[in-house]
């Protein structure tokens, strides 16, 4: 793994959270885009080499509806940036961690994404990202 390349926060309604972190963060978001396979709307901010990116359920089976009827809004994932995700994929299956999806499939920001397991990293979901070359 490389570096963070982003910390996902569950939101219910992308609008006024859009307001919210813009003011937090002094800027708007510099991008907003659907990932329809996921059920979720997404935005995405910039501070300092880090992203934020804000999650935003569109149907009440998405991933992100649940997570918030569970737990509420707030921190969702970790994603790190990874050279080859099928390598790294095949590496932490090595290592006992639990892979939600053993192929990647396409994210948001142009990224292939696989996530690993809460429950085989301390309760937090973890995110693998891989730019799509």
């Amino acid at each position: 793994m490389n570096n963070i390349e982003h910390i996902g926060i569950a939101v219910k309604n992308l609008k006024d959270s859009n307001a919210l972190f813009s003011k937090l963060f002094g800027k708007p978001h510099y991008k907003e885009e659907a990932v329809e396979s996921e059920g979720v709307n997404t935005s995405f901010f910039k501070v300092g080499s880090n992203k934020i990116e804000l999650l935003e359920a569109t149907n009440p089976d998405s991933p992100i509806a649940k997570f918030i009827e569970k737990k509420g809004e707030g921190i969702h994932h970790i994603a790190f940036d990874v050279d080859d995700i099928e390598a790294e994929i095949k590496r932490l299956k090595n290592e006992a961690f639990i892979v939600l999806n053993e192929t990647p499939k396409k994210g948001a920001d142009n990224k292939l994404v696989a996530f690993l397991h809460p429950k085989s990293s301390n309760g937090v979901l973890i995110e693998l990202c891989q730019e799509i070359r």
